[in-house]
């Protein structure tokens, strides 16, 4: 590691240290200092990132989470910002083992994302009422499309702005296909695989029918499981459901008339919304943080704009290193 890098990094120290605080400090040399820094403070996530809201009774308590972004479960690190996945669910974990919890509004603010990780969220909200027996009230924000709408499902109530993009419903994966660019740049790829698929879906060849069909198959696979998910959580029939999922989009009006959305409001009235149709005049309204925010954003950015590239240069580096395979999506606006 050349001496900016060190620099760089014993600044972050210093400013985790001072958010921490004393005591946080003697538990965080008991580890192995570089390996396990973001470790150690998402083990100290369950005792300091309860935030009140709104005073009231501490044995009766309503839970405002928010998913805002793209739902996807990438490895977060100190230049990362944004949804962070492990961290919602933790969120989810702890509301389904706080009894003083009485219910949830979940503000929901994304386009979708990945198949595996909408589906993570929705169990653990049904876990939670399974378990717990409480309402969950959906607060749909400026967008709520594809996984956004599948997490929302399995809610007592869904609650839109007019203006609320929602809908999207359907499956999505696309890749690249860059042959004709590499022919003509004299580029050749040599390759050995043990079958004819091993390499479907490659950028340097064209995809053969068969593998479409096979392709095609997957999605629709997919897509009855989401049109199912709807139609339980919505008690609609699964013909009424195909009627709109068909990938289009939709305002919260347009979504209401079909069915998928139960009232125009916005935040503040679906909170209001909860208290009095389940007796929680009094209760008090609470919410996570992400432990690793302050210290992502503080060191992240000013350290990465300071001693190295630029976030925006991390972001792509990490874009062509890591996200490079196609996979299933509930996302609107994929390309």
């Amino acid at each position: 590691m050349n001496p900016k890098r060190w620099t760089a990094l014993i600044i972050a120290v210093v400013l985790f240290i001072g958010s921490i605080g004393i005591n946080a400090v003697f538990s965080f040399f008991k580890t192995d200092f570089f390996a396990n820094i973001e470790d150690f403070v998402n083990e100290q996530s369950e005792l300091t990132n309860t935030q009140v809201l709104e005073q009231g009774k501490t044995n009766d308590k309503i839970a405002y989470i928010k998913l805002d972004g793209t739902i996807q479960d990438v490895e977060m690190s100190a230049f990362s910002t944004g949804y962070n996945h492990k961290n919602f669910l933790s969120q989810l974990k702890q509301i389904k083992e706080d009894d003083s919890i009485k219910g949830v509004v979940f503000a929901v603010n994304t386009p979708g994302g990945g198949v595996i990780e909408s589906a993570e969220i929705r169990k653990k909200i049904m876990e939670i009422q399974a378990t717990r027996d409480i309402p969950v009230y959906v607060s749909m924000g400026a967008m709520a499309a594809s996984g956004g709408y599948y997490v929302s499902a399995p809610a007592d109530k869904i609650f839109a702005m007019q203006e609320t993009i929602t809908g999207s419903i359907g499956v999505i994966m696309q890749t690249i296909n860059y042959q004709e660019l590499a022919e003509k740049l004299g580029v050749r790829y040599e390759k050995f695989q043990s079958g004819i698929h091993k390499d479907m879906l490659s950028p340097t060849r064209e995809v053969t029918e068969e593998e479409r069909k096979m392709m095609q198959e997957m999605i629709d696979e997919s897509y009855g499981t989401f049109v199912n998910i709807i139609a339980e959580g919505r008690n609609m029939s699964e013909a009424d459901v195909k009627k709109v999922a068909d990938g289009r989009i939709m305002s919260g009006t347009q979504a209401m008339k079909a069915g998928l959305v139960d009232e125009i409001a916005d935040e503040e009235t679906v909170i209001q919304q909860m208290r009095e149709d389940y007796d929680l005049t009094d209760a008090q309204l609470i919410t996570f943080a992400d432990p690793t925010t302050n210290w992502r954003t503080i060191l992240g950015v000013k350290a990465s704009t300071l001693f190295g590239p630029s976030l925006e240069e991390r972001f792509v580096a990490e874009m062509l290193t890591k996200y490079n395979a196609p996979q299933m999506m509930y996302l609107y606006g994929a390309n």
